[in-house]
């Protein structure tokens, strides 16, 4: 219990003022996410801390699945329990060398529990997410686009939000006609891994954990919300990971820090 307390938990607790920040215990935590159907665990990719942490909340609250961002469904499928267990064979399987996340080694803990609970992935193959940035999200979803939201253009400020972290996101560098796309093709996502979290859940029970980054686990406008419109009666509880404290309100129900990584600055090649 004590190490995960000094990793740095925080809960969330929103008022008319805002979100007002105070630590919270291990046995908080766990309380707040053994009662929750579906525990969105974000992350920073390359942070090996919050790889850690995201660890420690899995073994304690016991998942009855877990969702990842970061493999398909095909990739899930293959995924047998001596699988999980073997990170090289695994990684080989998954070929991970060539898939553009970070080192294999911070997620094959994560991994290592569909030795004993079921593995999803949704990740969105790449073909489907250009025909989402070009035609829409509603137009490439495999699912029930209605049910999911994605028929339902965003509110104007929403979106002009949206808009503008996408461009801060990509070094402001986009040009401005291409950032809708890029919206559709992040909310193509939030909701591949919403239906992906309720195919688990219908077939296993909760809680299930679904493994994202932050801006997936976020509660305005990632997978929380496209839950809120395709199965309200969904309870949902969401951990940010930090590596910095944030400032103003924070949309998660709980946050946490962790120990920053040095890395090259990703946008020194368009100064």
């Amino acid at each position: 219990m004590g190490r995960l307390r000094c990793l740095g938990f925080v809960a969330l607790v929103f008022g008319a003022s805002g979100a007002v920040a105070e630590p919270a215990s291990l046995d908080h935590v766990v309380s707040a996410t053994r009662a929750t159907q579906v525990v969105i665990l974000g992350e920073v990719h390359d942070n090996p801390g919050h790889h850690a942490r995201q660890a420690e909340v899995l073994g304690a609250i016991e998942p009855a699945a877990i969702v990842f961002e970061m493999i398909t469904a095909d990739d899930a499928a293959r995924i047998t329990p001596d699988l999980a267990g073997d990170a090289d064979a695994l990684a080989a399987a998954l070929d991970w060398a060539n898939s553009g996340w970070p080192d294999f080694a911070y997620y094959a803990p994560l991994f290592a529990f569909g030795r004993d609970v079921p593995i999803y992935g949704a990740a969105v193959p790449r073909d489907i997410a250009r025909g989402a940035f070009q035609g829409g999200a509603a137009a490439v979803f495999e699912g029930d686009a209605v049910q999911f939201g994605l028929t339902t253009p965003l509110p104007e400020a929403e979106q002009a939000a949206r808009e503008a972290e996408q461009m801060a996101s990509h070094c402001d560098a986009l040009p401005p006609d291409l950032l809708p796309g890029f919206v559709q093709a992040q909310r193509l996502r939030d909701a591949a891994l919403a239906a992906a979290a309720l195919d688990a859940l219908a077939a296993h029970g909760g809680p299930v954990a679904i493994i994202t980054g932050n801006g997936h686990a976020r509660r305005d406008w990632g997978v929380p919300a496209v839950l809120a419109v395709a199965a309200p009666e969904v309870t949902v509880v969401s951990l940010g990971q930090f590596e910095t404290p944030p400032e103003g309100d924070v949309p998660f129900d709980l946050w946490a820090l962790s120990d920053p990584v040095a890395r090259p600055d990703p946008c020194a090649a368009f100064r």
